[in-house]
């Protein structure tokens, strides 16, 4: 799979080590400085420096839970809505979308299969090796690469005409540097009553009602906001979909498992659970006086 759709990005790509270009070769992404990243089987590419991923890399199991529930088509609505605010901001011809904390690659896959999406191409980043082997299967052309947000993104300057993050830490300085000037960032971030009444029920972790400042906060300087719209939708779920739902979030670290499911048993079947997102739209800050 080496050449496969990872081969569609690799020339957006660079080095972590030395910036310097990367090309696909014997099975690795390797620069002329001589050094190289082994292309795995599944068609991702790790492009993490040092030897382990961070300890907040998502699990195998918070993975697998996650696809299970996306799957099941129970955030569509909020994929269709990321999709059309994405594909507005995309050149007519195609371009270059950027999934920062792309999990499986569902989002991305949303935003580049349908309309003017199936002409672009996208960038599915993340730092869960895990996360990345479902995202080099999506549907698309979407090359995987396990990279930390935190850190220096390898990818070139003004590359990338749309960032999307979803649910994922924000880099602003980086988001900003491999954007063209003409590019959008799109963020969405959970409202604060968004699971209940799954979060109080199940002392799930919750979404501070200061967030949104601290998002704003994160891009200051980088980016001005010109649109936001909040999306809110009611879920009926299963004990099953409820296990699922939790296991794939940030909540998954701190529950034992055994104890979650009788918990979760005694909601009931099935329990009305409210899904509610902010969905951000912002542009480069140097757009903003043209």
């Amino acid at each position: 799979m080496m050449g496969g759709v990872l081969g569609d990005v690799i020339e957006l790509l660079v080095c972590p080590i030395c910036r310097g270009a990367l090309t696909l070769a014997g099975g690795a992404a390797r620069c002329a400085g001589g050094h190289g990243f082994d292309v795995a089987r599944q068609g991702y590419v790790s492009l993490l420096v040092g030897s382990r991923a961070p300890g907040t890399a998502d699990s195998a199991e918070m993975v697998a839970a996650r696809h299970d529930f996306l799957a099941a088509g129970h955030y569509d609505p909020l994929a269709a809505r990321l999709a059309e605010a994405v594909r507005a901001a995309l050149p007519d011809a195609g371009g270059v979308v950027l999934d920062a904390g792309a999990g499986t690659g569902h989002y991305l896959s949303a935003v580049l299969t349908g309309g003017a999406g199936e002409t672009s191409r996208g960038i599915a980043m993340d730092v869960s090796k895990h996360a990345a082997r479902r995202a080099a299967r999506a549907r698309g052309r979407i090359g995987a690469v396990v990279a930390d947000v935190w850190r220096p993104l390898p990818v070139r300057d003004a590359a990338v005409d749309v960032v999307v993050n979803v649910f994922a830490p924000r880099n602003g300085p980086e988001f900003a540097r491999v954007l063209r000037p003409e590019g959008r960032l799109v963020v969405v971030t959970p409202a604060p009553d968004h699971l209940e009444p799954l979060v109080g029920r199940l002392g799930l972790l919750s979404v501070d009602e200061d967030k949104e400042r601290r998002v704003g906060e994160s891009l200051r300087g980088g980016f001005t906001e010109v649109e936001r719209r909040h999306e809110e939708f009611v879920l009926e779920l299963g004990p099953d979909q409820v296990a699922a739902v939790v296991g794939m979030g940030p909540s998954a670290w701190h529950h034992d498992p055994g104890a979650l499911r009788t918990e979760i048993e005694a909601l009931g079947d099935p329990v009305r659970v409210r899904a509610s997102f902010h969905l951000s739209i912002f542009q480069p800050a140097l757009r903003s006086s043209l």
